[in-house]
């Protein structure tokens, strides 16, 4: 009681029961009734008190000190003073209302001004009264005012008032047209807290970690994040909090990943056989790097230890990941499985496929490519050959989930480019096979580690850090439009060594007839700075017929035409070593991770790679630190942390729809450390009691199971 303070507690009695008090609609808490309800529903999603107690100030007034009339001084910030309201006084006319009195302590006397409300400022103001005052300071004619203060009566004349951490609650304008503003939901919960108790609002973290930690209890966090004594108690309850919501967030992603281990039976894959050693000896085209290696030994150990494989993989542009993949796909052949690999665009599994069938020849390997634009004939052929087992190896887009598409015997289903694909959708892989396949999800967008741990975290995840040898860094540059002739002069004597280049332009309007025209006004710009038939020029966009599409990109791959103008179409799965100059139009409207995809596309080959990002000579603060990051660093991993900074978590396209990132309080950027401890601390727990079955985590385990433990979506990616 002491903590909160006499200004908001009024003693009521404790209700026991937890699910009779927190679990009631709000509309029964006093001050609500069904009109507010109503608005607190469809405003705040405020549904019952326990949802009001979770609804949490987003700053605090400090109230924590008083001052005297003879500490204020020009320039003051806002003081809170004590004393006797007097000289109370109305002057002027219905137009232009001024209320004045003065607040009298023992070092002298400040003037309380008001110019609105004034009618119930007056009825409520008692002469010669005790209040507490809170505002900003200013100076009149040399002495000394408070406009519009914030008035508190003291209850006890004479007795010593108590200073406080007065919170500020989220309001929306509708909500404060109710007479529901900040303070009036501080009071609404102010009574909430006078009906409960502790046993309210049960421990859940066990003893160890509050003592190790050095956290308040539950309850103590509770009534100090609404209405703390001092701002160590509110940081005290805020960390408390955090580290709950942190842990039991790891708790359960850790509880999906050990249920999956436990229980989930998986295909055997029992031997290395010829398929495999032959490629890895006669027919890898370099050495795998140390990455490769590991990953190749998870995938090893999780397909041969007899549950279902459910693993990430993460790396970097140009890592090495599609040769892992295929690596995978031999292991599953060798032991008589199919396999099948799952890409966003035609044009990614159209360049899997080459690139599949190039590495493959001369080996006894069918590989086959199902997309939307597949003939009907060959459509049944390929179906055909699935169904009856002689296909070892399918890729395709999303055709492949398609309901008519079956395998006889699929043992391993592989997603790249995973983000781009929906829940559900990579979930009917699940319905290809009667045995439940081994999953593999791969993306080369760089998941930093604080995301991982949180939106992946139950996953098996396999990182690949290391590039193959002999992949030279990309220059990366900024350039202005005022040079726009030393770029294009740049590109020119590029081509003239026998180079090739990509020009990409942005998607910016909603419209996409507005993006077509803008991308035709870049070609023909284009076209001026490189004239035919000196110049060849190939254009992709996602208006394109698919076969008018795979004809352009075939040139472009041929070098029968020396630069490519796209859109990001391109952003993924165009693999051609010869193009050495990935020039960015509009750079400033790219995000971080998106422009490091597409400088991705150079540098593949053995000559030196150039990504320049061209923009208008003027461009925001925030465009310039993005554009800075790409500059600096040609690490993913550092790209993608930066990325997650500069936009924040919920603006990070591919990150998982499961609900894992919405904390409310903690931020996984600014609250790392405590979202690494709570992820060991969550470990620990699981390692000695995977159950939660110990009498002392039994109501950690109710509240999860009240809580929901979410859908089984993680099961698939």
């Amino acid at each position: 009681m002491s903590a909160v303070g006499k200004l908001y507690f009024c003693a009521k009695p404790a209700i026991a029961s937890l699910a009779s008090i927190l679990s009631n609609p709000i509309e029964y808490l006093k001050g609500v009734g069904p009109l507010r309800a109503d608005l607190l529903k469809k405003e705040l999603g405020i549904f019952t008190f326990g949802q009001l107690l979770d609804h949490f100030p987003y700053r605090y007034v400090d109230k924590t000190t008083l001052r005297t009339v003879a500490d204020i001084l020009p320039g003051s910030e806002p003081v809170l003073l004590s004393g006797i309201v007097t000289d109370i006084e109305v002057s002027g006319d219905k137009r232009a209302r001024r209320m004045t009195a003065q607040l009298r302590d023992r070092s002298g006397a400040v003037e309380l001004v008001w110019f609105q409300g004034i009618s119930w400022v007056q009825r409520s103001l008692v002469p010669g009264g005790s209040y507490l005052a809170y505002g900003r300071p200013s100076f009149f004619m040399g002495h000394a005012q408070l406009t519009h203060p914030e008035l508190e009566p003291l209850q006890d004349e004479g007795s010593e008032p108590r200073a406080f951490m007065e919170p500020v609650y989220p309001a929306t304008e509708k909500l404060k047209a109710r007479g529901l503003t900040g303070r009036s939901l501080g009071k609404l919960t102010q009574a909430l807290l006078g009906m409960i108790s502790e046993k309210d609002i049960p421990e859940i973290l066990p003893a160890v970690i509050l003592q190790e930690m050095g956290l308040p209890s539950r309850w103590q966090a509770y009534v100090d994040i609404h209405f703390p004594s001092s701002l160590e108690a509110r940081h005290r309850a805020a960390e408390r909090l955090k580290f709950e919501e942190l842990f039991v967030a790891q708790l359960r992603l850790g509880m999906l990943r050990s249920a999956r281990h436990r229980h989930s039976r998986g295909l055997v894959f029992q031997q290395v056989g010829d398929l495999f050693n032959g490629f890895y000896a006669h027919h890898l085209p370099f050495a795998l790097t140390g990455a490769q290696k590991r990953v190749l030994r998870e995938i090893r150990r999780d397909t041969g230890g007899g549950r279902q494989m459910n693993r990430l993989l993460q790396g970097d542009v140009g890592s090495g990941k599609t040769m892992v993949a295929l690596l995978a796909m031999l292991l599953a052949a060798d032991n008589g499985f199919q396999s099948c690999l799952m890409a966003p665009t035609e044009i990614l599994s159209q360049q899997h496929l080459a690139s599949l069938t190039g590495l493959l020849k001369g080996l006894p390997v069918q590989v086959e490519l199902l997309t939307g634009s597949t003939k009907a004939a060959e459509r049944r052929r390929i179906l055909a050959a699935a169904a009856d087992g002689s296909l070892q190896i399918l890729i395709g887009t999303h055709a492949l989930i398609e309901q008519q598409v079956r395998f006889a015997k699929l043992g391993l289903a592989i997603v790249d480019e995973q983000h781009r694909f929906g829940v559900a959708q990579r979930a009917r892989l699940w319905e290809k096979s009667e045995d439940t396949p081994h999953v593999l999800v791969m993306t080369a967008t760089p998941i930093p580690r604080t995301l991982a741990m949180t939106a992946y975290g139950d996953l098996d995840y396999s990182v690949m850090d290391e590039l193959p040898p002999g992949r030279k860094p990309i220059v990366t540059v900024h350039r202005i439009e005022d040079r726009r002739p030393q770029v294009m002069e740049f590109i020119r004597e590029e081509i003239a060594q026998g180079r090739q280049a990509y020009i990409i332009f942005p998607l910016i309007e909603e419209s996409d007839k507005v993006d077509y025209e803008n991308l035709m006004r870049g070609y023909e710009n284009v076209k001026a700075w490189f004239p035919e038939p000196k110049y060849w020029i190939s254009m992709v966009h996602g208006r394109m017929k698919p076969a008018q599409k795979e004809e352009n990109m075939r040139r472009f791959v041929a070098n029968e035409a020396q630069i490519m103008v796209s859109t990001t179409v391109i952003e993924v799965g165009v693999n051609v070593p010869n193009a050495t100059v990935m020039c960015i139009e509009s750079a400033e409207k790219f995000g971080l991770s998106q422009l490091h995809q597409l400088r991705g596309r150079v540098g593949r080959g053995s000559e030196k790679s150039w990504c320049i990002l061209l923009t208008s000579n003027k461009v925001s603060r925030e465009a310039k630190e993005r554009l800075q990051v790409l500059c600096t660093t040609s690490d993913g991993f550092v790209v993608a942390e930066r990325d997650l900074e500069l936009r924040g978590p919920g603006d990070i396209e591919g990150t998982r729809q499961s609900g894992a990132l919405q904390f409310r309080l903690a931020d996984i950027l600014a609250d790392r450390p405590l979202l690494e401890r709570a992820r060991d601390w969550a470990t620990q727990l699981l390692d000695t009691d995977p159950g939660l079955t110990h009498a002392a985590h039994e109501t950690l385990r109710r509240y999860l199971q009240a809580a929901g433990a979410g859908n089984a979506w993680s099961r698939i990616s």
